[in-house]
């Protein structure tokens, strides 16, 4: 009797709050709604590459339900731009163009959301870039309001594998590249997925920006030249290949501009939205491959790479990759990564890495003058120091194998960053391992004697000459890459006469005696 009587009240309560709902009654919008913006500025895109997706948010503020007839982007079904209304994709033969009849509650808002995918050829222009423009259209006569759209289109040389249909799984296949890995004269079959770069495209011109996807490769008896001011961009897990015999010179310029970098070349993800302006890890590596001679990289910036720069093998040759006037910066695991390599570095800034920003693995040959080998990391936790050394390598196995350091001289270099000790160098002593640190600031504090080795014998000074531990530097802003000193910093007018270069990565002229790292002291702006 109980549970019929529950029940008998419930269905009266429904039928009763059934018969008092009010229900909603919609009225025509009359040009009152409001908007999160005036204009929605798409971020520049590269020609027939989607945009990120935008946002704009629409406001009933009055008290009356209504209804949008018409809301539509101004150039209709031709239009460059798509739109999804509150999940609705629209009406019309092609979609998120056109939409009817939108209900918007009373002091509610929807969302709008905004991409683009533009075909610069298709637009009237012989420019490299171009602004395109139209507009989200609200209601139409007298109830008409408008937001804008704007979005700067750049053309670009574009650089990709071939994808073919497989006879047997009839499934798309995308090209991989094919060389000598081993050299033992015969081409190995790799997963790589690239392909090498063609004779006329040997020249990386400023004219229009290059979107890498894949591996553009370089190879054997080949050279890769990158004028100044070239753009490389590179796709997800894309990257640049020297191959065995081939060769990479990037032949950047001094700059008159610090924020603009118009000589300097400059490889990075092709993500051009600020939000992903800093992101690490947005492509793979310029892979130098063991076997690649000649490799220069002069007035170059590096950033949001996995690697910026790995290096392997030759340590025998002084030409396997000389780096000057150039900064590597967020990279997600190392920004110069060699690896029984030879490397010579001047005037080189590396900062912000996920593990080393410099790591000479499995013995080599290493020499950096004036360098500024930093690491302020605040993704997440690192386990590696700015400088890491080390004559080893262990196998999956768990084999060792040695490998001669044969020298790694850093002279006038500032090594620090934002964890402690940024210096670790790794040796086994069934192999060589030199090295020797002479005018340098370090930060390395072992208050709990960790490191115990001859290499770590700070009072030696066949490795230690003349080097100051844990001064501040005082670097400008090196969460932000900002790696300049002030004048009266601990590096300034601490180095002595070496090297090749007399003006620093800015092209200012050395002072006597000038200054540690990569930058002359500065006046710094309050």
């Amino acid at each position: 009797m109980k549970r019929f009587l529950y029940f008998f009240l419930s269905i009266s309560m429904l039928i009763f709050w059934s018969s008092c709902r009010k229900d909603f009654n919609f009225s025509p919008s009359n040009g009152t709604l409001e908007f999160s913006k005036d204009t929605v500025y798409l971020d520049t895109v590269f020609t027939n590459i989607g945009s990120s997706t935008y946002n704009l948010k629409v406001y009933n503020r009055s008290n009356n339900d209504i209804v949008i007839p018409t809301l539509r982007l101004g150039q209709g079904q031709s239009s460059n731009y798509r739109l999804n209304v509150d999940g609705l994709t629209g009406e019309g033969a092609i979609a998120g163009k056109e939409f009817e009849n939108i209900e918007l509650l009373a002091k509610d808002s929807m969302y709008i959301f905004i991409e683009t995918t533009i075909d610069i050829q298709s637009l009237v222009t012989a420019d490299t870039q171009f602004l395109y423009t139209d507009a989200i259209e609200f209601d139409s006569g007298t109830n008409l309001q408008k937001v804008e759209l704007v979005t700067l289109v750049k053309d670009a040389v574009f650089i990709y594998p071939q994808r073919f249909i497989d006879n047997q799984t009839g499934e798309y296949v995308t090209e991989t590249l094919t060389f000598d890995i081993d050299g033992d004269g015969m081409d190995d079959e790799t997963t790589i997925q690239g392909r090498f770069l063609e004779a006329n495209e040997l020249n990386f011109t400023n004219e229009k920006p290059y979107v890498i996807y894949g591996y553009a490769a370089v190879d054997e008896g080949e050279t890769l030249d990158i004028d100044a001011g070239a753009r490389i961009h590179f796709h997800a897990n894309s990257g640049l290949l020297v191959t065995n015999g081939a060769s990479i010179n990037v032949n950047g310029n001094p700059s008159l501009d610090p924020e603009l970098l118009e000589g300097e070349v400059i490889f990075e993800g092709d993500r051009l939205e600020p939000l992903f302006e800093d992101i690490p890890g947005q492509w793979q590596t310029i892979w130098l491959f063991n076997g690649s001679t000649n490799n220069s990289f002069n007035h170059a910036t590096i950033k949001n790479s996995t690697v910026g720069i790995l290096s392997d093998g030759n340590q025998d040759d002084p030409s396997k990759l000389v780096i000057t006037n150039s900064q590597i910066y967020n990279s997600s695991n190392f920004g110069i990564l060699g690896r029984a390599s030879s490397i010579y570095g001047e005037n080189v800034v590396l900062n912000n890495s996920g593990q080393s920003s410099f790591a000479g693995t499995f013995g080599g040959s290493y020499n950096f003058v004036h360098s500024t080998i930093a690491n302020y990391w605040t993704n997440s936790f690192r386990q590696f120091p700015s400088l890491f050394l080390n004559n080893f390598i262990i196998d999956e196995n768990n084999n060792t194998f040695t490998n001669p350091l044969v020298e790694a001289n850093f002279t006038n270099c500032i090594i620090y960053g934002n964890d402690n000790p940024e210096l670790i160098l790794d040796r086994d002593s069934a192999d060589t391992f030199n090295f020797k640190f002479t005018n340098c600031l370090i930060r390395f504090q072992d208050s709990n004697n960790n490191f115990t080795g001859p290499e770590y014998d700070f009072n030696d000074p066949t490795l230690y000459e003349n080097v100051s531990f844990n001064d501040d530097p005082e670097f400008l802003d090196p969460l932000n890459n900002k790696l300049q000193i002030p004048n009266g910093s601990p590096a300034d007018g601490a180095a002595i006469m070496f090297g090749i270069l007399n003006s620093d990565i800015l092209d200012t002229t050395r002072g006597n005696p000038s200054d540690l790292g990569a930058y002359e002291s500065i006046v710094f702006e309050d």
